[in-house]
């Protein structure tokens, strides 16, 4: 399906695909609500204004979504993909992310898939790389992670926003600026960890679904990680707050002493060629399981 076609075809059931406005948010909203999903209107609002949408629309109502987000020249990633339950079974899925596909192409691209979506994913082509755990709760107090001399958190300034956006370019494995860039303007924390005054590794914590969010997450190693996630934990005790961690991290048992229990699994799954990280800093937790 060529990109005209997908974006504005009338098919013969009734439904229209077309490009996702912002007029369209209020009512994506309103269906990742029904799903029990638990973004805001602010967090659609976000993802919007970082990517491009598609609609299915039918009788005037918007029947199914789905966004895009190019990253850069090489890799994509897809996310808030909902078909209404009323229209399930009806192949407007499929339509939804061959859409999607067109815009995203010819980047390889990366999403993270309910247990719902898998199958659909696989028949378009998408692998299996990973799987990712979602883990949520009320935050408890967080004892230090100790590190080795030389190694110290601090807060991050607006002076270390190229830094940031290398390292996520590094751990993540394609570069994302824009994405980085906003994340740390709406981050009520943004925490660096340094060695000998070189950042090698951040973290953040912001406003996302019913509470707080942690990530993204990019380490060196799993201490580094610890040590950043304690630290913003601890600042956040007593709320609820979210991580979505790689489960190859090894992370998954601490985290759940830290009060954010696993409540759901994704898995990675790419089109084409994953992205390579290199040998530096890694990303234990992703910014969202939208973004990546």
């Amino acid at each position: 399906m060529n990109r005209a076609t997908a974006q504005d075809a009338v098919l013969a059931d009734g439904v229209t695909l077309r490009k996702m406005t912002a007029a369209d948010l209020e009512m994506a909203y309103a269906m990742s609500t029904e799903l029990r999903w638990p973004h805001r209107l602010e967090d659609w609002q976000l993802a919007f204004a970082l990517g491009q949408g598609v609609v299915a629309e039918r009788d005037g109502a918007v029947v199914a979504t789905g966004l895009t987000w190019r990253w850069d020249r090489n890799f994509a990633t897809l996310g808030l993909i909902i078909v209404a339950e009323a229209c399930r079974g009806q192949r407007i899925g499929h339509r939804v992310m061959e859409a999607l596909m067109a815009e995203a192409q010819p980047r390889r691209i990366l999403l993270y898939a309910t247990a719902e979506g898998r199958g659909l994913y696989e028949r378009l082509g998408f692998v299996r790389i990973g799987e990712v755990r979602q883990h949520q709760g009320t935050a408890l107090p967080a004892p230090l992670v100790a590190l080795d001399p030389g190694w110290r958190l601090r807060p991050a300034s607006h002076r270390d926003l190229d830094a940031l956006i290398a390292l996520d370019a590094r751990a993540r494995g394609m570069h994302r600026p824009a994405l980085i860039a906003t994340l740390v303007a709406e981050a009520s924390h943004a925490v660096v960890l340094d060695h000998d005054s070189v950042a090698q590794g951040f973290a953040l914590l912001r406003r996302f679904g019913r509470g707080w969010s942690i990530g993204p997450v990019t380490a060196p190693d799993a201490l580094g990680a610890q040590a950043l996630i304690a630290h913003l934990t601890g600042l956040n005790a007593g709320r609820f707050t979210r991580i979505d961690i790689d489960f190859d991290s090894g992370l998954a048992e601490w985290i759940e002493t830290l009060g954010m229990r696993r409540v759901g699994t994704v898995t990675t799954m790419v089109f084409g060629e994953p992205p390579a990280s290199d040998a530096g800093p890694r990303l234990f937790a992703l910014a969202t399981q939208a973004f990546g």
